[in-house]
């Protein structure tokens, strides 16, 4: 009974932790996890080995998604976006006041587009801000059961390299190629204006003047999206990530599998 105790008291320690807001205590919950896992092979099997077992195993789950169902993804080499109408915003409670935030902010709506990934759907409110030099947009994502929404703010320097601040809540599903420079923010911050003043300093930190960054073309900004889609594909199939499959579509390769693997365990660990 000890032994059961120790367990159920460790696994609901990590439930709560995991619940936090705080990301320090998130990952602790994750840690966790791991020693409800050691302690319970532990206690079956006598063995520090087994205890050990438990833990590791946990690394493992994501294994049973990639074999079973990323493998076989077939992803289009060419997507482009379409106009689409705007998703029912019960699914997703915070992109109305996201949008709401946007326009008090002087960003000027530009287009609502999407487009569909194997069955994931993503939609798209773009804004613009001609004195703040950036793009924001609103993103939907449904696949599935799941749906969640996000905000990015983004800018272009003078040399054609983008920076990003988001708090998309997970790591990247492909690699970004070197001239993208991503800033995460907590998944948890929904305040555009916070998001807005962390895009700011970003842009700060990395010795980014306002003045040299280039104006962006309101025009142009759905074909920049799908420019920069393309540009990573050919990143990642040129670093081995993703393969062609022939029929104008591409696939995950051996490595790439892993590089996810990879990715699956620092959203364990993270949680935002």
């Amino acid at each position: 009974m000890r032994e059961t105790l120790i367990v159920v008291g460790l696994v609901v320690l990590a439930v709560a932790l995991r619940s936090a807001r705080n990301a320090g205590l998130r990952k602790i919950g994750a840690f966790t996890f791991l020693a409800a896992s050691f302690a319970l092979l532990y206690f079956i099997t006598s063995s520090i080995a087994g205890g050990l077992a438990g833990a590791v195993l946990w690394f493992f789950l994501p294994w049973i998604e990639l074999l079973s169902r990323i493998r076989r993804l077939r992803l289009p080499i060419e997507n482009r976006l379409t106009q689409r109408q705007n998703p029912n915003p019960a699914f997703f409670p915070n992109a109305p006041e996201a949008a709401v935030a946007m326009e008090e902010a002087g960003f000027e709506h530009v287009s609502d587009c999407g487009w569909e990934w194997d069955g994931m759907r993503q939609f798209f409110r773009l804004y613009w801000h001609p004195e703040e030099r950036a793009v924001a947009a609103v993103c939907l994502c449904e696949q599935s059961d799941v749906a969640f929404a996000f905000i990015s703010i983004t800018s272009h320097d003078s040399d054609g390299r983008i920076w990003r601040t988001t708090n998309f809540p997970f790591a990247a599903t492909l690699r970004c190629p070197p001239d993208v420079r991503w800033n995460h923010v907590p998944c948890g911050r929904n305040c555009f204006h916070q998001i807005l003043r962390d895009h700011r300093e970003y842009l700060s930190r990395a010795s980014i003047p306002a003045e040299t960054l280039r104006m962006p073309d309101p025009e142009e900004i759905v074909n920049s999206i799908e420019g920069e889609m393309r540009r990573q594909i050919d990143h990642n199939l040129a670093t081995g990530v993703i393969e062609l499959t022939g029929d104008g579509h591409f696939r995950y390769s051996k490595r790439g599998l892993f590089f996810l693997w990879g990715q699956f365990i620092k959203d364990m660990v993270r949680l935002c």
